[in-house]
C-alpha cells in the first residue's frame, strides 16, 4: 500500500489539482488508518470541485467514523444535491441510504 501511496504522490506533483489522483489518495490513506490525511485531500477536493461525486461520500463515511455526526449527515446532503445536479440517481441513492442510516 505504501508503494501505491508513493506513486499517488508523484502523479500528483506534475498535476496537484487532479481530482480523481486526490481521491484514490485518501482512499489509500483510509486504508492503512490515516484519516487526518484523507480527510484533508477530500476537503480540497470538494472545495475546488463541488461536482466531484464520489468524495461526497466517502468524506462523510470518515466524519461518521469519527463522530461527527452533524457534519457527516450535512455532507451527504450536500452530495445528494450534487447528485441529483449531475443526474447521477446510483449515487444519489447511495448517499441517500447513508444518509437515512445514520440520521434514524
Amino acid at each position: 500500500m505504501v508503494e501505491r501511496i508513493e506513486k499517488l504522490k508523484e502523479f500528483l506533483i506534475n498535476n496537484p489539482d487532479d481530482d480523481f489522483v486526490q481521491h484514490a489518495l485518501a482512499l489509500e490513506f483510509i486504508k492503512i488508518g490515516d484519516d487526518r490525511e484523507a480527510r484533508t485531500l477530500f476537503e480540497k477536493i470538494l472545495s475546488r470541485n463541488t461536482s466531484y461525486i464520489g468524495s461526497y461520500y466517502h468524506y462523510a463515511k470518515l466524519l461518521e467514523r469519527a463522530g461527527e455526526k452533524e457534519k457527516a449527515l450535512e455532507w451527504y446532503e450536500l452530495g445528494m444535491q450534487a447528485a441529483k445536479k449531475a443526474g447521477e440517481q446510483h449515487s444519489y441513492k447511495e448517499l441517500q441510504a447513508a444518509f437515512e442510516e445514520l440520521s434514524e
